[in-house]
C-alpha cells in the first residue's frame, strides 16, 4: 500500500508539472500572437530575375525583365523572428538572352515545354532593419521548384528603400544546373558549353502596406 501511496503521488506530481508547462507554452503563444506585426509586400511589374553564367568560351546573361504576376509577400514580426512567405511565378518562356540561339537553348535545357515556370518560395528572414537608401545586408530561406526538382537555398540580400517608399530587395544566389538534374546547354555542336554553375539575381520592387 504504501509503494502504491507514493507511486500515485508521484504521478500526481508529474501531472501537475505536465500542466504547467502546457500553460507556460500557451501563455507564450498568445503573448506572441498579440505581439506579431503583420505586413504586406505588392511586387511591382519593374520586378525582374537575372540568371548569370559563363562558357568556355565568354560569359552570358539571361533576363526576365518584367513580373507579370500580381503577387504578394507577408512579412511576419513575432517574439519568434521574422516570417516571410509567398510566391513568385516566372515562365521561362520570358528569358531573354540577348541571342536567339543562346535563348532557345536555355529554353530547351530548362525543359520548359514540360516544365513551363520557375517557383520561388519565401520562407524566411533573419531580420528586417529600419529601411533606408542605403542597402543593408540580410539573409533568408527560399525554395526553389525547377524542371519537377525542389530544391531549398540560402538567400542573400541587400534591401533598402527609396525616396519614394519604394522597397528595393535584391537577392543573390549561385546554384548548378545539376541540382535540378539539367545537362548545361550547348552550342555550335558542342563547341560552346555552358559551365554547371549559374548566378541568379533576383531585383524585387515592392510597395509595402499594412
Amino acid at each position: 500500500m504504501f509503494k502504491w501511496a507514493g507511486f500515485s503521488k508521484l504521478l500526481e506530481m508529474i501531472e501537475h508539472r505536465l500542466h504547467f508547462i502546457c500553460l507556460v507554452f500557451w501563455l507564450t503563444i498568445l503573448i506572441s500572437w498579440k505581439q506579431m506585426d503583420v505586413t504586406y509586400w505588392i511586387i511591382s511589374s519593374d520586378s525582374s530575375l537575372e540568371v548569370r553564367g559563363s562558357t568556355n568560351v565568354n560569359k552570358y546573361s539571361c533576363t526576365i525583365p518584367h513580373y507579370d504576376q500580381a503577387d504578394t509577400l507577408q512579412v511576419v514580426r513575432s517574439a519568434f523572428g521574422i516570417g516571410l512567405s509567398g510566391s513568385l511565378t516566372l515562365s521561362i518562356e520570358n528569358f531573354d538572352c540577348h541571342n536567339l540561339m543562346m535563348t532557345k537553348e536555355l529554353q530547351k535545357t530548362l525543359k520548359s515545354k514540360e516544365f513551363p515556370n520557375i517557383y520561388i518560395q519565401f520562407l524566411s528572414l533573419n531580420e528586417l532593419p529600419m529601411l533606408s537608401v542605403t542597402p543593408l545586408p540580410v539573409y533568408g530561406l527560399v525554395d526553389i521548384k525547377l524542371a519537377g526538382y525542389l530544391k531549398r537555398y540560402k538567400v542573400n540580400y541587400q534591401i533598402s528603400k527609396d525616396l519614394r517608399g519604394v522597397i528595393h530587395l535584391v537577392g543573390t544566389r549561385t546554384v548548378n544546373f545539376s541540382d535540378f538534374a539539367l545537362i548545361p546547354p550547348k552550342k555550335l555542336g558542342g563547341l560552346v558549353r555552358s559551365e554547371d554553375e549559374l548566378t541568379v539575381v533576383f531585383n524585387l520592387n515592392i510597395r509595402s502596406i499594412n
